[in-house]
């Protein structure tokens, strides 16, 4: 949604309030609420990097000064296919994640040191603050679940974690189940735990919220992370913290990527292809120059070429890290699990997936007149995405075929990490998790506002972009006077011009009494930016 469009939908928001004319700063504690598990997705928890002759602990993901060279002495690792578990190359580290706040720290602010642009290492900030408002409490009615992403969704170590967890939350509520809410790869977690660990998420959960999981993989993330790395912030933050190829270096050696390739089993509507241009010779030196397509199951075939010579040093020796075929065995079987997974009965379940972002795909190396003459290139080479719709990240086809019996299965427009601190993601959550009670009754105001709904569409070309948007808001409350009040109606229109963007935003609302004391509100709005 356009900066100024969102502006203005939150100062509709605020007269909404003013309207109420009742104060919502009083904090409170609603002891009636169950209890709530955040539990995040890839690169979504603190670690914690513990010497072992020492015992000393060190903050190494996330961290800005000397990201790059903790990263590399602390975190890179080698899979073991023994256990199924990566460990560090450095055998004296141990990763642990600090259990801080009932371990909320880990998975709140990722670098709670960072005073400018802390933005960009939220995580799960914005959400805990919102169920705090809404009277969830840190430690009775609210928890976290940080892990080492670094390893496998089902590795033992995480999961016996994850039913200490349970089991403590639910024995400290006096046998009140639990809402679970996952976050991208934290739904493959907990699908697999669901699998695994039944009769523990049968005795301790009510209920598990998905939002953004990639159930049937992230193709074209994981394709360009497996060939080129990946980096975590965007503009000047990426020369304060972890370099791209340092970032391979350590994603190449975890469990959990590739336990994200693109599902081989999936009917995918829209099948996620490695595509490269080629230049061969035949016999008789005649080149030719052509497109080659590789589905899921044949682009393993280049990932094994392409890294063949992939390598670091540490410690002055050199560690080959190729594509690894052990992890690959590893992550199919972890793949035949989730097929197999079944939402227990009682418990229920619930998909919240974005929409609305052009998402990599596919991938394309090379063009028809820069074709790639080796596969050894290719780490080296930028690669050409084909989008379709999701969250920027996760593909809607992916994350809405969750395999499971669903409550309900809800797109909003947003991004993959976005997603976490939307406000409509909000409501809905509010509502599912029944924290705004009846919901007829809020124990602050004595009314609530209660979303009727919401309608978005954007149109968009090169240089122009045209988002409509209609939503609209019940004011349910005892106070009879509302009913002689006359129908409010306004106007709001406000406009923006830098170098780069010029946007309009104009916007209609209306306020409409009616005889039960309730106000009917409405929202029409209109945002044309273009590029200047």
């Amino acid at each position: 949604m356009a900066v100024l469009l969102e502006d203005v939908v939150k100062s509709v928001e605020l007269l909404i309030k003013l309207i109420t004319k009742r104060s919502q700063e009083q904090a409170y504690v609603d002891q009636t609420l169950d209890p709530v598990l955040l539990v995040p997705g890839i690169a979504g928890s603190i670690l914690n990097a513990v010497d072992a002759k020492t015992g000393k602990p060190e903050r190494v993901w996330v961290r800005i000064l000397g990201a790059d060279h903790e990263l590399r002495d602390k975190l890179w690792s080698r899979y073991d296919p023994s256990t199924g578990k990566t460990v560090s190359l450095d055998a004296n580290i141990n990763v642990e994640v600090p259990e801080d706040r009932y371990g909320l720290h880990a998975i709140d602010t990722l670098d709670p040191d960072m005073a400018l642009g802390g933005d960009c290492v939220y995580y799960f900030h914005d959400m805990i603050l919102e169920f705090i408002k809404w009277g969830y409490q840190e430690g009775t009615t609210l928890f976290g679940f940080g892990y080492d992403f670094r390893q496998s969704n089902r590795l033992q170590d995480t999961l016996d974690r994850l039913a200490s967890k349970l089991e403590t939350i639910y024995a400290a509520s006096g046998g009140r189940k639990i809402n679970i809410i996952s976050h991208s790869m934290g739904g493959i977690l907990m699908k697999c735990f669901m699998t695994l660990q039944t009769d523990i998420f049968k005795k301790c959960v009510n209920s598990w919220i998905a939002i953004a999981a990639p159930f049937q993989g992230a193709p074209g993330y994981i394709t360009s992370t497996l060939l080129n790395g990946a980096s975590f912030v965007e503009g000047w933050k990426e020369n304060f913290f972890i370099k791209k190829w340092s970032m391979h270096q350590l994603l190449i050696e975890c469990p959990s990527i590739y336990e994200l390739m693109a599902c081989l089993d999936f009917k995918w509507e829209n099948i996620p292809l490695l595509e490269i241009w080629r230049k061969k010779c035949d016999s008789n030196g005649n080149s030719s120059i052509m497109l080659e397509s590789y589905p899921p199951s044949e682009a393993i075939q280049v990932f094994t070429e392409a890294l063949s010579t992939n390598k670091v040093n540490f410690g002055g020796e050199d560690i080959f890290l190729p594509f690894n075929m052990d992890i690959l065995k590893w992550a199919n079987e972890t793949r035949k699990l989730l097929a197999s997974a079944v939402v227990p009965n009682q418990i229920k379940f619930y998909n919240i997936y974005g929409t609305s972002n052009k998402t990599a795909h596919s991938v394309c190396y090379g063009s028809e007149t820069a074709p790639v003459t080796d596969l050894l290139q290719l780490p080296s080479l930028q690669g050409k995405y084909i989008y379709v719709d999701g969250d920027g990240t996760v593909p809607v086809e992916s994350a809405i075929a969750d395999g499971l019996h669903a409550e309900a299965r809800v797109g909003v427009p947003g991004d993959h990490r976005g997603i976490l601190c939307d406000r409509h993601v909000f409501r809905i959550l509010k509502h599912w998790l029944k924290a705004d009670h009846d919901p007829f009754y809020n124990p602050l105001n004595d009314y609530v506002i209660l979303p009727t709904a919401f309608e978005i569409e954007t149109l968009k070309s090169d240089s122009l972009q045209v988002t409509t948007l209609r939503e609209e808001w019940e004011i349910i409350s005892d106070d009879q006077e509302c009913a002689a009040e006359s129908e409010l109606s306004g106007s709001i229109t406000v406009s923006s011009d830098t170098n780069v963007q010029k946007e309009a935003v104009t916007a209609v609302f209306t306020v409409k009494p009616h005889e039960d004391g309730n106000k009917h509100v409405e929202l029409n709005a209109l945002s044309i930016s273009a590029s200047a």
